[in-house]
Parts: structure tokens; sequence; C-alpha cells
């Protein structure tokens, strides 16, 4: 049989290239010798980077720049070999991400790094670009990032404002006139947050809590991401629709990449589109993808319906690994969780590469011819 593997992150506990390479190993214990392909895949969120990396041809490059809180960070931006020229892939997670900081200042976290290694990209010459912004921690409307590109946000006196959401209450007028230009192939932006940038479905309001928001400062937040969009709208540069799907994305850094002229879109189907993953199903007998939680919101843009989603237009069975099934799995030919062949979650999550390629073992026992 010719199988591919294609599966997301298992948050927190084993990013999407081992957990590949765990249930293809599980495989191969049962019938080795079978013609085996790994496709680590992502959403946009942490872990996008390093599932693109396992891309052949892919080179990573080193960049500090200015964390969420002020600090340096250590991160990198990556380089993707592509028909038109190189595209580089910028991660918010490793640049500007909540596990980046050590406690949150959900009015002051910022989106300033996340610009700048866009910036270190650009001053590569890249052809095109791909921005992964799931798992921020500000709100900040993605003016940091613009002001690493060029982007100026003036108070009534002419002064810039504050970075974060705090400063957003205090922008009187937005002069994009120095923003650098996109790459010649445009910015495409991966997120599978449908959410407006504000009001009771918005950044603030629906994932400001999440960042330590108290009520209080979700409404201050919300005003602020209002203030930033009109600004903009008055400084004629009306290129971002506040209430499209996904402006709401990363605490509002969507609508800010939008005002830029990046293109938001899902962030599974374009690393799907980056790994080559429709070509590889041409000819394969059967997919396995997975993620760590399979439940209700698995089907709304996430990675193992973007896989379901492209087997179907070519024929092959998908099973499903996940570390845990909260719903129900009728759209698979099989599923296997992993916290029922470990026994409990925290022994599934203790050792969650040993259970992946049980998991891998027990599809190869399930599809033996």
């Amino acid at each position: 049989m010719r199988v591919v593997v294609a599966p997301d992150s298992f948050k927190g506990t084993a990013d999407a290239a081992d957990v590949a390479r765990a249930i293809a190993d599980g495989w191969h214990d049962v019938r080795p010798g079978g013609d085996i392909v790994t496709l680590p895949m992502a959403d946009g969120g942490e872990g996008t980077l390093d599932a693109l990396a396992a891309t052949p041809g892919a080179v990573r490059h080193p960049v500090t720049v200015t964390g969420p809180d002020g600090r340096d960070v250590d991160a990198s931006w990556l380089e993707l070999p592509g028909t038109e020229g190189s595209v580089g892939v910028v991660e918010l997670a490793s640049t500007s991400g909540i596990t980046l900081i050590g406690e949150l200042v959900p009015l002051d976290a910022h989106t300033l790094g996340f610009g700048q290694a866009i910036a270190a990209a650009l001053d590569a010459g890249v052809h095109s670009l791909l921005l992964a912004i799931g798992s921020s921690c500000s709100t900040d409307g993605g003016a940091g990032a613009l002001t690493a590109l060029g982007a100026r946000l003036l108070d009534a006196a002419g002064a810039p404002v504050v970075l974060g959401g705090r400063g957003l209450a205090e922008v009187a007028t937005v002069d994009l006139s120095g923003l650098r230009a996109l790459p010649l192939g445009g910015a495409r932006v991966l997120s599978d947050v449908t959410s407006p940038l504000t009001g009771p479905e918005g950044a603030a309001a629906v994932f400001g809590p999440q960042k330590g928001a108290t009520p209080d400062q979700v409404a201050l937040l919300d005003a602020g991401l209002s203030r930033w969009a009109d600004a903009a709208d008055a400084g004629d540069a009306a290129r971002a629709d506040r209430a499209a799907p996904g402006a709401g994305a990363a605490g509002g850094t969507g609508f800010g990449l939008a005002l830029w002229g990046a293109a938001l879109g899902s962030g599974a189907a374009a690393v799907a589109d980056a790994v080559g993953l429709s070509d590889a199903l041409h000819g394969a007998d059967l997919v396995i993808t997975g993620e760590g939680a399979y439940d209700g919101q698995s089907d709304a843009g996430k990675v193992v319906s973007e896989v379901r989603r492209r087997a179907a237009a070519t024929g092959p069975p998908v099973a499903l690994v996940a570390g845990r099934v909260d719903a129900a799995t009728d759209a698979f030919a099989s599923a296997v969780s992993l916290t029922d062949l470990a026994g409990s979650g925290d022994a599934a999550m203790a050792q969650t590469l040993r259970w992946a390629r049980e998991a891998g073992a027990a599809l190869a026992v399930a599809f033996t011819d």
C-alpha cells in the first residue's frame, strides 16, 4: 500500500513532523517495506514553521527580534523553494507569541517582532510570503508589525503612540507612506480564525480574556481597535475591511496585515499547498491525519478537515489518529484515540510518540489486505 501520513502537531506534546514519523514507524512495525509518505501539516498556529521546515530545500534563517514584552527573542524565518522564486514563511508564535512572555500583559503586548522578522525576509528578497499568525498574546491590531514595516501611528500631537493595545486608544492619524511594499508574489495570511476585528465576536471580546484581559480591559482594547481602524480609514488607507472574516485573528493582526495588502485565508489550505499535499494524494491507498484533540471545532478549517476534503477529490480513505476523540468520527474510515490506547489522557500526553507509533501499528493491522 501507498500511505500518506499528514497530521497536525499534538499541541503541547509533540510537533507534526515527530507525530508523522511515529505513525509511519508504527505502520512499518506491522507492514515493513511499504511506501509511506510523511507530510507534517499545520493551520497557521504554533508549529507551522516546524511543519514546513520538513519540506525538501527548506532553509531556516536566524533572526533576533523584539519580543511581545520588549525582551529580545532569538527566532527564525523559513525560506522555501518556489516555482517563481523563494517563499518566506514567518510565524507570529515564534516571534511575538504567547509562549514567549513570562507574565501576560494584555494592554502592552505587541507584534513588533513579528514585523521585524517579516522585514528580514523582505530584505533577503523573497518572492512571496506566508504569514502564520496563530498563538498571539497581544491585541494590537497588527500595529506593531506594521510599525516594523514602516507605518507610523501618531497621536493628536503628532508623536508616535506606544506599542500594544493601550497605544491604540491614542491613535489620531495613520501614515502608511513609508510602509514597505509587498513582495512581488504577494503575502498570504495563514489562520483558522474567522472573527471580525471588533464587536462582541471580535478580537478583544473573544480572545482578550485568554490573554489576561479583564472585562474593563476588553472594552478598552475593543475601543482601541475601532479607533485604529477609523484612523486608517480617515487616512485614505482603507484597504482592509474590519468586518471581514479573519480580521480579528491574532488580536487583530489579520486586519493589520490586510491593511498592508496581504490576503487573508485558511492556514491549513495554504500549508497543504506549500507541502504539495494534493499531488501526494494521487495514487495513495490510504491517508492518515491527526491532531491532539478531535472535537466539534475540528471540521472548521482545521488540518484534519482540509486533509479529508482533499482526499475526497482523489479517492483514498482517510484514517484519524487523535490524542483524544470528543466528536463523532463517522466521516473517517477508521479512528484511533491515543487516550484509549494508553488507558488515560495523562498517560497519552506523557508518551505521545510512543502511543502514536502504537496507533500507526493498529491502523496497519486494520487495513491489512
